[in-house]
Formats: structure tokens, sequence, C-alpha cells
């Protein structure tokens, strides 16, 4: 690549996606699980060392729990060049978030009432208060993106958006008993996969109308990187359970398909690896396989209630 070309590079992923060297990463979503008090919590991520900081977009659910400006400013200024980004999910909806209304499942049986918006479906089993949604409804979207708002203006440097793979779980075909590769979305005439790029695109032009270089970090939903739009708007992403899922191992089946989806990303933009196993060999796995694709570990506890340990920064 000749000086011009790279010029150009850098130029279009200011434009496009933000510029972001972080290597390390802190990921605590549970912040007042993280630490005895906010001003600890604060302190603590302060001094973490990490060049990436992924909180929640409030410290816990309390009527004054919003991060001020003040204490995201606070834990950005322990460190040169650290970005502070807040968790938010684009694929599920949260029973715990402001947005929510008890009509929704008012018997708690895990199915939308009578009242509840087009948008909710039925609970995760995997994690109770999280409900399946239909992402590409404009109802939902306009309630993420108030809640967009509502981070930069807070002044954080990006979004890192979860349940990006939500596409995944509507591909499952009931009548064939299986799951579908773009599969088609009978209510968009287009596919879950290219409504789900659609949706963190549109994230994305919403938040740098307003703050140009805003960071877009998905988690998971390697898949979606086959699509060059997709690759251009995000500033990076984050991988869960990569080459392990707790302690146990995962098969080549598993890793080698997103590897190769991870490959297509423009050189420059990170990948964060989020790995949640406790033993030796489970860590050692993750490190070996980290180190050898250039990525960036993490090491954490699968509740983000502590810092984890960062191996390879």
């Amino acid at each position: 690549m000749n000086l011009r070309q790279s010029l150009c590079l850098t130029v279009c992923l200011i434009g496009l996606a933000g510029v972001i060297h972080a290597q390390s990463m802190a990921y605590v979503l549970q912040a007042d699980a993280f630490a005895n008090t906010r001003a600890g919590a604060i302190r603590q991520l302060a001094d973490s060392g990490r060049d990436l900081v992924v909180i929640d977009s409030v410290f816990d659910g309390s009527a004054a729990g919003p991060w001020t400006r003040a204490e995201i400013r606070a834990i950005r200024a322990g460190k040169t060049g650290r970005k502070v980004v807040a968790y938010l999910s684009i694929g599920e909806v949260e029973d715990y978030r402001p947005y929510w209304q008890a009509a929704w499942d008012a018997n708690q049986d895990g199915q939308p009432d009578a009242g509840a918006p087009a948008f909710l479906g039925d609970v995760n089993p995997d994690w109770p208060g999280n409900y399946r949604v239909r992402y590409w409804q404009p109802a939902w979207q306009s309630l993420v993106l108030g809640m967009l708002d509502g981070i930069a203006a807070k002044g954080f440097d990006g979004v890192y958006l979860d349940i990006v793979d939500a596409f995944e779980t509507w591909e499952y075909d009931p009548d064939a008993q299986d799951w579908i590769e773009n599969r088609m979305n009978p209510e968009t005439g287009r596919t879950y996969r290219r409504d789900m790029i659609l949706w963190v695109k549109a994230i994305a032009a919403r938040a740098r109308r307003a703050h140009p270089g805003f960071l877009v970090i998905p988690q998971n939903g390697s898949p979606l990187l086959r699509a060059k739009g997709f690759r251009n708007v995000i500033s990076g992403i984050g991988i869960e359970d990569l080459f392990t899922e707790g302690n146990a191992l995962q098969p080549a089946g598993h890793v080698n398909p997103i590897l190769a989806d991870l490959a297509l990303l423009a050189e420059g933009k990170p990948v964060w690896l989020i790995e949640y196993g406790s033993r030796i060999r489970a860590r050692t796995a993750s490190q070996a396989g980290a180190e050898a694709h250039g990525f960036s570990l993490l090491l954490t506890d699968r509740e983000l209630k502590t810092l984890g340990v960062c191996p390879n920064p």
C-alpha cells in the first residue's frame, strides 16, 4: 500500500467508523456489583489500565442510576487514548429497561400479552427477563434510537451492540425444523441478516450525524462481516466463546467459519475476544488462539462483574 492509499484508508475509517487503537478491554456490566460504591467503581475503572472500557449506560437501576458526563470523563481520563463505550442491546427486549411496561407480560409467563407491542416476542429461556424482538420494526427501532441519543449526549465515545446475532434465532424454520442461512423475512421481503445490517447501519448513521467518529462495535454475528457495507460501518467487533465455551474447547466446526469471517475485516479494525474459561487448559487455548490471530483477549466472568484479565494486550 502506498502513502496515498494509506491516507485514503485512514480518512475512510475516520468518516465511516471512527478510529480506535484500543487493545486491552474492560467489560463490566454490573458496576454496582463490581465495587462497593459508585465512586469506587469509577476509581477502579479509571485505574484499570485498559484501553477500551465497556460499561452499561447506567450504574444501577435506581432513579440516579445513569452515569453522568463527569463520571464518564473521569473513567476516560485514567489512561491516555482510552475510549469509554456504552453497552446497548439491539436484538432483545430487556424487562429491566425504562421502556419496559409491565402490561406487556402481566402474568410473567414469558409470552406477550394482548396489549404488548407487535415487536415483542417470547422470552429467551436462557436469559430470564430478555425477550426476542422483531428488530426490524420501526417502533422497536425508535425506542432504541432514543436510548442511543441519550448515550451519545452523555459523552460516551460509542456503543457496544449486543444481540446483533439475533438474526440467527429468526433463521430457524419451524416447518423444516432447521436453521436456514439467509432465510427471508416475510415482513420486509429481505433476509433477516440484511435487516440486521440495515439496523446497525441506521444506528451508526444516527449517532454520527451529531457525533462524527462515534464508535459502533457489534458483539458476535460474524456472518454479517461478509457484507462490505457492514464491515465499513463498524469500528471493530467483539466475539465471545470463539476458542472455548466455559472450560470446554470449541470444535473446529465452530471456530473455523468465524475465523474466516473475521479475516474479512479491514486491517486496523480490532477484534476483541471475550472468553469465560477459568481452568488453565481453557485459558491457555484462548490465549494461544488470540495470539495466533492478533486478537485482543479478555478472560473474564460470564456475569461481567469483574475486570478479568488481559494476558496479551
